[in-house]
């Protein structure tokens, strides 16, 4: 099985077109829902760029760092209007190339689903962000009652396909590394989490 890199540059130049239906449908707007949780006028790190599908919706007077491990995917969101003081980076979430306590906020959508070690990226989340520092995550988790066995399952073949856990419990790895959760808001059944976190 290839490493998510390499599938995630095969995957790029379809990766918009795949996820057309689900951006038509709710994403758009769940990713607009995400930043809006952002501060005005801050330094940003977004982790999981992609194709620069995000950058639209940064809030005014933005700066910093999208960040993403796939070097063909950053080349797509370089051709993507982006804040002026907007960097780009390629860069492994679990190894983020930034000293400590250099962002106001992060942020990152459907990321942690693919990251090979949560615990470790969200160690660098906290290190990277300033004491009381925002992070907000729109991501697909393990749905809560009896459809949790089911994502079980199929995450048996998610992550064969796409190195894609569809069954992780994004908000309480996120606790479980130090950051304070302050809101989870639980969509379609439970399956998407818009989870708004806070640095020590």
């Amino acid at each position: 099985m290839p490493p998510t890199k390499a599938r995630y540059d095969d995957l790029a130049p379809r990766y918009e077109r795949v996820m057309q239906p689900l951006e038509r449908w709710f994403l758009t707007r769940w990713r607009a829902e995400t930043l809006a949780h952002l501060p005005p006028r801050s330094r940003i790190l977004e982790v999981g760029a992609g194709t620069g599908l995000n950058f639209r919706f940064y809030p005014r007077g933005a700066a910093g760092v999208a960040s993403e491990l796939s070097g063909e995917m950053l080349n797509i969101a370089k051709g993507k209007g982006k804040p002026e003081k907007l960097f780009l980076a390629q860069s492994n979430a679990e190894m983020l190339p930034f000293p400590a306590a250099t962002f106001d906020a992060a942020f990152a959508t459907l990321v942690f689903c693919s990251v090979a070690s949560p615990a470790q990226a969200f160690a660098e989340l906290h290190r990277v962000v300033k004491p009381g520092g925002s992070i907000v995550l729109l991501e697909h988790v393990r749905p809560p009652g009896l459809l949790g066995p089911v994502f079980d399952l199929l995450n048996l073949l998610t992550v064969w396909l796409l190195d894609d856990h569809c069954n992780r419990r994004t908000a309480e790895m996120a606790q479980a590394a130090g950051l304070r959760v302050l809101s989870v808001d639980r969509r379609l059944q439970g399956i998407f989490n818009l989870i708004v976190l806070q640095r020590a």
